[in-house]
């Protein structure tokens, strides 16, 4: 099981599960934190910031975790199995979140919906309200748990271990359409700036929008750590904070 937490803070549960073993070879656990560390640059590269479980915890201890953070988003990854009397039978993707929360629904359906685009059989991708689970009951914020695909069929689990790198950008780019954020590419290159206003400081936002909520406040003069940009914005860190700035009050240094 592998997790994540995002502006965005996201917590991001990755299976934890090395006993459940895929046909073509590896565990639950391994492909998962595979596909975990797969999203990571598409995460840095968006602004999502996340925590992750790490492999000594368990579904208890990272529910804990995530409870204990102030998360917008707990995210859990998996991959499914059939009962013993279908095994390598079935094939499919499950979205669950939980009845009653429409933000973990509307998550649920946009991680639903770009996996539609990528996997072989569309139709069987789908979204389920459950209690059942507990990463989905427990956590305090929105939960999405996925069961992305059986790795007790050979499609399936053939199917995970050669799409990772599309399967990590169609469900980081579910989470920017989730948080109305820009989906940015990796790749670039980080670099410095300096404000430079008249009126005193530049406002650091949330999103590339003169209307977003403003995170925080850099002073004439004060240095930007620059790790994208969309449009005449910039994704910038500072003072521990990652936000959207106007480039035409940046001076690149």
């Amino acid at each position: 099981m592998s997790n994540f937490l995002a502006p965005h803070l996201h917590n991001i549960f990755s299976s934890t599960q090395e006993s459940n073993m895929y046909v073509n070879g590896g565990s639950e656990e391994e492909w998962m934190n595979r596909l975990a560390d797969a999203m990571v640059p598409y995460l840095d590269a968006s602004g999502i910031r996340y925590t992750r479980n790490t492999p000594d915890m368990n579904a208890v201890s990272s529910i804990r975790a995530s409870n204990a953070g102030n998360y917008d988003l707990h995210l859990a990854l998996h991959s499914n199995a059939s009962a013993p009397s279908n095994y390598g039978k079935t094939r499919g993707i499950i979205v669950f979140y939980y009845p009653g929360s429409s933000n973990g629904k509307r998550a649920a359906q946009l991680v639903a919906d770009n996996l539609k685009a990528i996997y072989p059989l569309p139709n069987r991708v789908r979204t389920e309200a459950t209690t059942s689970i507990g990463e989905v009951r427990q956590p305090h914020a929105p939960s999405v748990f996925i069961e992305l695909g059986y790795h007790d069929n050979e499609d399936d689990a053939a199917w995970i271990k050669t799409h990772l790198d599309e399967t990590a950008r169609a469900i980081v780019l579910a989470l920017t359409e989730y948080f109305n954020i820009p989906f940015l590419s990796p790749g670039g290159q980080k670099r410095q700036g300096v404000v430079d206003v008249d009126w005193g400081y530049l406002n650091i936002r949330a999103r590339p929008s003169t209307s977003a909520p403003v995170i925080a406040k850099a002073y004439d003069g004060a240095q930007l750590t620059i790790l994208n940009q969309w449009q005449d914005w910039y994704l910038v860190s500072f003072d521990g904070a990652e936000g959207y700035a106007n480039s035409d009050f940046v001076t690149l240094l």
